[in-house]
């Protein structure tokens, strides 16, 4: 694969939609937009955790980056359908510059146990839980009873602080205060 055919497969990650949403009844977000908010949380929560920074930003850009080949399967549909997420990213990656490194990235996220990785796993939940939080306050009361089972997903006190803060607010009190 070229790297021009990388970047022009890449570009799907801005058309496939969360597959989640359709049980919520509400919310419309591709795999791109939530990855990009999973990278800006993610690097918050590495600046402040003291972790490296550049890693959680790559390994966040690149969590989903499989999706592009085998679409955004939520939890019910995991259950039931199988992927090779794996093959599918070492398909996608190889002979790209970065193939070796990013490999390395996601298989370490895989695992959950370095503090980057687990910063990841983090921003995932927390990235989920804004979008919830912004349906519930357009109007979706379903949305609020997603968040307890993503919080017990949380591995980090920081997270836990920010999850409660992002849920005790509104999601428009940030432009409302410029007022």
């Amino acid at each position: 694969m070229s790297i021009s055919d990388f970047f022009f497969e890449l570009g799907l990650l801005n058309r496939v939609k969360r597959s989640g949403f359709d049980f919520l009844g509400t919310g419309d977000q591709t795999v791109s937009q939530h990855s990009y908010r999973m990278a800006v949380i993610g690097y918050y929560l590495a600046k402040v955790m003291g972790a490296d920074t550049l890693k959680v930003i790559l390994i966040s850009l690149f969590h989903d980056v499989c999706e592009a080949r085998t679409g955004d399967l939520n939890y019910v549909n995991k259950l039931y359908a199988n992927t090779d997420e794996e093959k599918a990213n070492r398909d996608m990656l190889k002979n790209t510059p970065f193939e070796a490194e990013i490999t390395e990235l996601l298989s370490e996220f895989a695992l959950k146990e370095s503090l980057e990785a687990r910063i990841c796993m983090d921003a995932d939940q927390l990235e989920m839980i804004l979008t919830l939080k912004e349906e519930l306050d357009r109007g979706n009361s379903s949305a609020e009873k997603w968040f307890i089972p993503i919080k017990k997903r949380l591995f980090l006190a920081e997270s836990r602080e920010i999850s409660d803060t992002i849920t005790g607010s509104s999601s428009s009190d940030w432009w409302m205060k410029l007022l």
